[in-house]
């Protein structure tokens, strides 16, 4: 796949950099909508990397580098719980992301410590854009199909069996007026748990991806048809029609 990252060429030099200046790096690619598709002018740069040792300190050493080479207008941290072996952050090069107008410079950076074993599965992530590797720690290879195969089954016994509460739920607060309720009811139980079923039965290797990438990883017209049921001043239809779309996959899954 063939991106045009040319705007962020002043950040992938200092990536390229960075295993020298930081040597507990051990790996470093660049993932994300780069190399599974999606790229546009206002994708973010994602970076993963590890490291050996404690990732906080590497991820400090690199985040200190970053601010110091990059014109970096704010960082947004996320708690240190998010990994337990690692740190991530987005890194704002230029202030006020939302401002669409011009193309988006942003950095989604996580470090972790390099496990016994690193392994990345393409089907779900993409092939991997490398920029650091000299020990060949990065492998190639499916997940754990027998564990997939559970988390999706799993999925579609809960959808089935939650399937006449969750529309009682959805029914009841639309009933009452309670709309703010409904809405949100309506995308937790009709509109995602639908996406799932989808997911399993178009892209399983991807089911637990939600509701980003639908153009990509479902058939032409399928994400068009499950937008018309996001929320609306008819919510009831939508709901409705969401759930009866569950029971015509359930059927076809079961």
């Amino acid at each position: 796949m063939n991106v045009d990252l040319a705007r962020y060429a002043d950040l992938l030099d200092l990536l390229a950099s960075l295993p020298e200046r930081v040597p507990s790096l051990q790996v470093v690619v660049v993932n994300g909508s780069a190399v599974t598709g999606g790229w546009d002018e206002h994708s973010d740069l994602d970076v993963e990397a590890w490291c050996s040792g404690d990732a906080a300190t590497t991820y400090d050493a690199v985040l200190a580098l970053v601010r110091q080479e990059l014109g970096v207008d704010h960082v947004w941290e996320l708690p240190e719980a998010t990994w337990p072996t690692g740190r991530q952050c987005f890194v704002h090069l230029q202030p006020d992301a939302a401002d669409l107008s011009r193309p988006t410079l942003l950095l989604d950076l996580v470090i972790q410590t390099t496990p016994d074993r690193l392994t990345m599965d393409t089907r779900r992530h993409g092939t991997p854009m490398v920029l650091h590797d000299p020990a060949g720690l990065l492998v190639l290879e499916d997940d754990d199909e027998a564990e997939l195969a559970g988390q999706r089954e799993q999925a579609v016994a809960q959808t089935a069996a939650r399937r006449q509460t969750a529309a009682w739920l959805v029914e009841r607060a639309i009933a009452r007026g309670d709309l703010a309720e409904a809405t949100a009811l309506h995308l937790r139980f009709a509109l995602e748990p639908l996406v799932r079923l989808l997911r399993i039965q178009h892209c399983p290797a991807r089911h637990d991806f939600g509701l980003r990438y639908l153009r990509t990883d479902l058939p032409a017209g399928m994400a068009e048809r499950v937008e018309a049921l996001l929320p609306g001043p008819d919510l009831v239809v939508r709901t409705r029609a969401a759930f009866a779309w569950q029971d015509e996959v359930l059927a076809q899954l079961t």
